[in-house]
C-alpha cells in the first residue's frame, strides 16, 4: 500500500490496536503506511505478543485495555474474539476514541445495539471491517455487475474452505467451545458479500454437520441459502474439503463472473454469438486463456510486494482511518453490521445450544474409580487399560474422541475431552486413586504438542494435587536425554545428561522434556506423589509400521541413517505395561525416574529385516550414510537462513538420530522390581511372526555404542 501524504491542516491521528493475533499485523501495516497516523499502543493479554508487534510497528505494549487511556488514542481497532468486542469497543469509545472492530460486530444483537448506543453517546464513529468487499477481485466483480456486463444477476455462490490453528491448551477458545463459531467467523463474510450483489437479504436457511474429523471443531460443514432482492445466494463453508478454495461465482442473464480470491483472479464469461454449443466451447477456451495470463501475473504481484497478503483487511483498516480524518462516515458502519448480525444470530442459536449441551454432558458426575488412564486411545494406553481391567480395577479413561470398544465396556468410565483443557482433566482426575498419565501428542505442529504434552501434563499435575491423588505415574521418553553429545563409553542411567538443546531437536523432544520437568518439579516443590517412567522404543502387534530409532519416514520410504549395525533401545509393549503398573504400586518407586529398556541388544538391521520380511516390497527401505544427511542438512539450514524460516532438518537433528545404547538398568531391576517378562526376541516373534533376529554381536554392540570411527 502506498503511503498517503498527510494534509498539514489536519491533526495527526493516534492509533492503537487491541489484540495481537494474526489480523493485527495487517491492521498495523496498513496504519503505519498512512502518513497522518502514529501508532501509540498495542494491547494483548499475551504481553510478549504485544511487545513483538510494538517492536515492529511502533507504540507501547500493554496488557490491559484500560492502560491505553493514558496513551490518548484517537483510533482504536478491536481485533479480539467476537465475544469480547462489545466490552472493549464500549471501553474505547468511553476514552474518546473512534472504534473499528473486526467482523462479526459482536456475538449478539443486544451487544451490537449496546455498542451503537455507546458510540452515539460518545459522539464517535463506530465501524466494522467488512474486509471482503475491499478485496480487489471482489471489487472488480461488483463493478462488472454495476456495468451490466452479465445482464441481470440471477444467483451468487460462495465456496470457501478453511482451517483453524490447532487448540494449544488452556481454557477452551471460541473455536472449541462455541458450536456456531465457524459460521460466525466466515458466514458473516458470506452474508454481507451476498447482500452487496443481491440487495437486502431474507433470513438464511442454514444447515450444518459434524464430520468428527477434528474433535475440537464441533460443526465443520455449513451450508446456507438466502433470498435477496435481486436473486438467490448460496454459501458453502467447509473445514475438510481440499484443495483449499475461496471462490465467488455470480451468474446473470448474459454471463458469469468467476472470482478466485486465493489466486486473485476475476474473469467474466459472456454469452457469445452463434450456436449455443460453439459459444460454450469458445467461452471455455477464452476463460482458460485468461487464467494462463492472470495467474502468473498475480503470483508476480505477490512476489514483488505490489499485492500484499489479506489486501481487503489492510484496505478496510486504512479506509476507516481516512474516513475519521476527513469526518466522513465509516465505509461500513455499525448499522450495516447490525443488519448482518440480525441475520446471523438465529442461525447460531441451535448449534450453540447443542455444543453447550455436549460440553456439559462431559462433566456429568462420576462414581469413584481406582485408576485413570490418559491417552487411553493410543497404542500403550490401550495396553495399560487392558492390563488394569484384567486385574479387576475400576478403570476410568480420558480420550479425545469416543471409542466404540470402550463404549461397549460396561465396567469402564469414559471421559471425552482434550488433555489441554484444565476443566475436563480436573473432572477426569477427581475421585480416582492412581493416575497413569500415558497421553501426549505424537504428531502435528507446535500447538498440538503444546496442548497434548505440556498443557496436558500441567493439567494432570494440578488436578492430582488438588484432589489428593495417591499416585501419579508419568510416562516420559528417552528423547529427553542427550543423544548427540553423549559419551558412548558411559552407561546411560536415570542421571544421564538431559538434552541441552531440546528446541533444536523438535517439538516432540522439547515438549516431552518440559512435561517431565513439570512432574519432577512438582515432586520436589509441591509434594506430588509421582513416579516417572522412560520407556525405550515400544514395539508390538499394532506398532509394526513405526520406524525404529535412527530411521526416518520420508516420501513413502524408510531411510536408515548411519550404520545399521548399531543397536536400538527396544522394549516390548507388555513389558512396558508391567513397568508402568509396578510404578503405580511399589512404595520404593515414589519420587524416582526409571529408564525401561530391554537388556537384550538388537541391531537396527535385524529389526529392519524383520519388518521387510513382514511387509515385503511394500516397505521401501533406503540406507544413507550419516555424511549424506549432514550435507543435506547443511544445505537446508542455509536455505532456512536465507528465507528466515525454521527448517525440519538440521545437522544437530542428524547427529541426534544416533540411538541410545549401553544402558545401566540397575534402578529398574532393583528398585522398581522390573525385568522383561516377554523380552525382545519373543516380542519380535509375536509382532512379525517370523524367526527371531540374531542377537547383536560384539562388533555390532560396539557400533551401537558409537565408539570413535563408527559414524565416519
Amino acid at each position: 500500500m502506498s503511503a498517503v501524504v498527510a494534509d498539514s491542516a489536519r491533526p495527526r491521528l493516534r492509533a492503537a490496536v487491541i489484540g495481537a493475533g494474526y489480523v493485527a499485523s495487517h491492521h498495523l501495516a496498513a496504519l503505519k503506511a498512512l502518513d497522518f497516523v502514529d501508532i501509540v499502543g498495542v494491547c494483548d493479554t499475551n504481553l510478549d505478543a504485544a511487545r513483538a508487534l510494538a517492536a515492529k510497528f511502533g507504540g507501547q505494549a500493554v496488557a490491559r485495555a484500560a492502560e491505553l487511556e493514558s496513551l490518548h488514542p484517537d483510533l482504536v481497532h478491536v481485533l479480539t474474539p467476537p465475544s469480547s468486542h462489545a466490552a472493549l469497543a464500549i471501553q474505547a469509545l468511553a476514552m474518546g476514541a473512534h472504534v473499528l472492530v473486526e467482523k462479526p460486530m459482536a456475538d449478539t444483537v443486544a451487544d451490537c445495539e449496546a455498542m451503537i448506543a455507546a458510540a452515539r453517546t460518545a459522539g464517535r464513529t463506530l465501524g466494522v471491517n467488512h474486509s471482503d468487499l475491499f478485496d480487489p477481485v471482489v471489487e472488480q466483480a461488483l463493478e462488472a455487475v454495476r456495468a451490466g456486463r452479465i445482464g441481470e444477476v440471477v444467483s451468487v455462490d460462495i465456496v470457501r474452505n478453511s482451517d483453524y490453528p490447532p487448540y494449544a491448551g488452556g481454557p477452551l477458545p471460541g473455536t472449541v467451545a462455541q458450536g456456531s463459531y465457524p459460521f460466525r467467523d466466515l458466514g458473516v463474510h458470506g452474508l454481507y458479500t451476498l447482500e452487496a450483489f443481491l440487495g437486502r437479504l431474507s433470513a438464511p436457511q442454514v444447515t450444518y454437520q459434524a464430520s468428527g474429523r477434528d474433535p475440537n471443531l464441533p460443526f465443520d460443514e455449513w451450508q446456507a441459502v438466502v433470498v435477496g432482492a435481486r436473486g438467490v445466494g448460496r454459501l458453502l463453508l467447509s473445514w475438510n474439503a481440499r484443495p483449499m478454495e475461496n471462490r465467488l461465482v455470480v451468474r446473470g442473464t448474459e454471463g458469469i463472473i468467476e472470482v478466485d480470491r486465493f489466486l486473485q483472479t476475476c474473469s467474466v464469461r459472456r454469452v457469445l454469438p452463434g450456436p449455443k454449443f460453439v459459444g460454450i466451447v469458445a467461452g471455455a477456451f477464452l476463460a482458460a486463456a485468461r487464467g494462463v495470463v492472470q495467474i502468473p501475473l498475480s503470483v508476480l504481484r505477490f512476489a514483488t510486494g505490489r499485492l500484499k497478503p489479506s489486501p481487503g483487511i489492510r484496505r478496510g483498516a486504512a479506509e476507516f482511518a481516512m474516513a475519521v480524518r476527513d469526518g466522513r462516515p465509516a465505509p461500513f458502519g455499525a448499522d450495516d453490521a447490525l443488519r448482518i448480525a440480525a441475520l446471523l444470530a438465529p442461525a447460531c442459536e441451535t448449534p450453540d445450544r447443542e455444543r453447550s449441551a455436549q460440553l456439559q454432558a462431559r462433566l456429568a458426575p462420576l462414581p469413584p474409580a481406582d485408576v485413570l488412564v490418559t491417552g487411553a486411545g493410543g497404542f500403550l494406553g490401550r495396553a495399560v487399560v487392558a492390563a488394569l481391567r484384567g486385574r479387576g480395577q475400576r478403570v476410568r479413561v480420558l480420550v479425545r474422541r469416543p471409542l466404540a470398544e470402550y463404549a461397549k465396556a460396561g465396567d469402564m468410565q469414559v471421559v471425552v475431552g482434550d488433555l489441554g483443557d484444565p476443566a475436563i482433566v480436573d473432572h477426569a482426575v477427581a475421585g480416582v486413586g492412581t493416575v497413569y498419565h500415558v497421553g501426549a501428542a505424537m504428531r502435528g505442529g507446535p500447538r498440538e504438542f503444546e496442548a497434548g504434552t505440556v498443557w496436558g501434563t500441567r493439567n494432570v499435575v494440578d488436578a492430582c494435587l488438588a484432589h489428593g491423588t495417591q499416585r501419579l505415574v508419568h510416562v516420559s521418553s528417552l528423547s529427553v536425554l542427550d543423544h548427540a553429545g553423549r559419551d558412548p563409553a558411559t552407561p546411560v542411567t536415570e542421571a544421564s545428561a538431559l538434552e541441552p538443546h531440546p528446541d533444536w531437536r523438535g517439538a516432540y523432544t522439547q515438549t516431552k522434556g518440559t512435561a517431565e520437568a513439570c512432574v519432577l518439579s512438582a515432586i520436589e516443590r509441591r509434594g506430588l506423589p509421582a513416579t516417572v517412567v522412560r520407556p525405550g522404543q515400544i514395539f508390538g502387534p499394532g506398532a509394526e509400521r513405526s520406524t525404529p530409532n535412527g530411521t526416518l519416514a520420508l516420501a513413502g520410504r524408510w531411510v536408515a541413517v548411519g550404520p545399521t549395525s548399531r543397536t536400538i533401545p527396544l522394549v516390548y509393549v507388555d513389558d512396558v505395561v508391567d513397568a508402568v503398573l509396578l510404578a503405580g504400586t511399589r512404595p520404593e518407586a515414589l519420587g524416582r525416574v526409571f529408564n525401561v529398556v530391554d537388556p537384550t541388544p538388537i541391531a537396527q538391521r535385524d529389526y529392519l529385516a524383520a519388518c521387510q520380511r513382514r511387509f515385503g516390497p511394500e516397505l521401501r527401505l533406503v540406507h544413507a550414510p550419516t555424511w549424506v544427511f549432514l550435507a543435506l542438512a547443511t544445505a537446508v539450514e542455509l536455505l532456512g537462513k536465507a528465507l528466515n524460516r525454521a527448517v525440519p532438518l538440521t545437522r544437530y537433528r542428524v547427529r541426534s538420530l544416533r540411538p541410545l545404547a549401553n544402558f545401566d538398568l540397575t534402578a529398574a531391576r532393583d528398585v522398581l522390581g522390573w525385568q522383561p517378562r516377554i523380552g525382545v526376541r519373543r516380542g519380535m516373534e509375536r509382532t512379525f511372526g517370523n524367526q527371531p533376529p540374531r542377537q547383536a554381536t560384539a562388533p555390532a554392540a560396539a557400533a551401537a555404542s558409537g565408539r570413535p570411527g563408527i559414524d565416519a
